[in-house]
């Protein structure tokens, strides 16, 4: 794992991370590294179920047609042919 060392942090900072960290139970040391995650964690990421409701909800795709996509074929799969 890396190691990071954060130089000239103001006091008033710091007193605000250890009071931070009292309030969720961890160490300083682990409140900044919550922190730092939760600042570089992607936001509004979407799942792709998620956007595939999402679209059919747009499409506004009926009972009918959402059952047909659902339906498989129940032959197995055959191997790609390129010839």
């Amino acid at each position: 794992m890396a190691v990071l060392t954060v130089r000239n942090l103001p006091d008033e900072v710091h007193r605000a991370l250890r009071v931070r960290a009292a309030q969720h139970g961890r160490s300083t040391e682990a409140e900044v590294r919550a922190v730092l995650e939760e600042a570089v964690k992607p936001r509004g990421r979407l799942k792709l179920g998620s956007l595939l409701a999402d679209i059919g909800r747009k499409m506004k795709l009926t009972d009918a047609e959402v059952a047909l996509l659902n339906r498989r074929d129940p032959a197995p799969p055959r191997p790609m042919d390129f010839e």
